[in-house]
């Protein structure tokens, strides 16, 4: 049997086109697990845990309906609603896991196979910087979304940046090849490419060796992502990028 999970040691990128021009790039490694197999992968490593302290961890109330509620229950109940009658087998949720107890997750990815194996849906879960999430939900009607690269579209639902208005539209794109992985978001507005986000990385095995691997090379991975999300905010508000006030978020967790 294959292990319940992996860790994804690479890079995330972002650069923005206009009307404030920027680009940067840090390490990062994020977790990509099987949903029915977190105790598992708990249990084999001392280093992860599921739902309790740890040097790393998986907190079920981070995601989903943020209750701690099941997460498969939650996403199968707006797949419902949502006029989607899938077979759901396999749940892979790709995220950063909490580092000594903090946590924060700009994107988690959760891959949805169908009882064949075939992927059949993504979910795409996006958290801003005031406490909230939605998510969208990105599928063919039940059609397969063959590997190596699926592509999608969604126009934008949610605020994420103060300085990123809401008349946009996402053009996500998600591929893998052996170990190596990459999830890519263009962001268009007036159909002009305003920014991109990559994130890319390696797949390691989830076991002890390559979680002390990661508090190494990665030490306060998640301080260090909000820290970065706010300087570049505070950076583009020095050159004088436009403010956008924050409106209400949308009426369905995902969309």
């Amino acid at each position: 049997m294959s292990a319940p999970g992996q860790l994804v040691f690479g890079q995330v990128m972002h650069r923005r086109f206009f009307p404030v021009r920027y680009r940067f790039v840090y390490r990062v490694f994020s977790l990509l697990v099987d949903l029915d197999r977190l105790d598992e992968a708990a249990r084999r490593c001392r280093w992860f845990s599921r739902n309790r302290f740890n040097l790393f961890a998986f907190y079920d109330r981070d995601h989903g309906p943020g209750d701690g509620s099941s997460l498969r229950d939650w996403l199968m109940g707006h797949m419902r609603r949502m006029g989607l009658d899938l077979p759901i087998g396999r749940i892979e949720i790709q995220c950063f896991p909490r580092v000594l107890g903090h946590g924060f997750n700009p994107l988690s990815v959760w891959y949805c196979y169908g009882s064949g194996n075939g992927l059949v849906a993504v979910l795409a879960e996006v958290r801003n910087t005031f406490g909230e999430r939605h998510s969208y939900l990105l599928h063919r009607r039940g059609e397969p979304m063959e590997w190596p690269v699926v592509r999608h579209r969604h126009a934008k639902e949610f605020h994420v940046s103060p300085f990123v208005g809401m008349q946009a539209d996402y053009r996500f794109r998600f591929a893998r090849s052996g170990d190596e992985s990459s999830t890519v978001i263009h962001e268009y507005q007036d159909d002009r490419l305003m920014l991109v986000a990559v994130q890319r990385g390696e797949s390691r095995e989830l076991n002890d060796a390559n979680l002390l691997r990661a508090a190494l090379l990665y030490p306060l991975l998640t301080l260090k992502v909000v820290a970065l999300i706010h300087w570049q905010a505070l950076k583009i508000w020095l050159r004088g990028g436009a403010y956008f006030p924050k409106p209400a978020p949308p009426r369905e967790e995902v969309s």
